[in-house]
């Protein structure tokens, strides 16, 4: 029985927009999300939702929700291809109990296959005690404009910002 201990994956840094609501780094309204690919077919970040993105009292409007899993599961369709680009064609989401604000949740996103053209993959909330918040299932296809160089992409704004 080989009993060496498993090494963990580099978590590796993804691209962002300067101006995306999830992801912008200069988007003062938005979240400001980094997000990091930590293994072969899974992405992660951590979320914390403000006060003022509020649905009722003490809980994440609906619509946020669902943008954090759209954002993830569009990210795990592109792991290890920082140039392709891909827009959401289809996305069901299941809420499945209230998802708070002000608390870290953990956003996973997890590529279940990949075509030539388009990619299905699966998000979850991963709420603080450990159970699932929401969850989706996303279809996204590729974007007109994916396979641009790096420098195209950094000069529309996309690109790996410093931590």
């Amino acid at each position: 029985m080989d009993v060496t201990p498993s090494v963990p994956r580099e978590r590796i840094k993804q691209p962002s927009s300067s101006t995306c609501f999830i992801c912008g780094v200069e988007n003062s309204q938005g979240l400001r999300l980094s997000f990091y690919e930590t293994g072969p077919d899974t992405v992660e970040t951590t979320a914390v939702v403000p006060e003022y993105l509020q649905g009722y009292p003490g809980v994440t409007h609906g619509g946020i929700v669902t943008a954090l899993l759209d954002e993830v599961t569009l990210r795990a369709a592109v792991i290890g291809q920082p140039e392709h680009l891909m827009v959401t064609g289809k996305i069901e989401v299941r809420f499945r109990q209230n998802v708070p604000i002000g608390v870290p949740l953990r956003v996973i996103g997890t590529l279940l296959e990949r075509k030539r053209r388009a990619a299905r993959t699966r998000g979850e909330v991963i709420l603080p005690d450990g159970t699932i918040g929401a969850e989706a299932e996303a279809i996204l296809m590729d974007h007109p404009q994916s396979g641009l160089s790096r420098e195209s992409l950094a000069a529309l704004g996309w690109r790996v910002f410093p931590a």
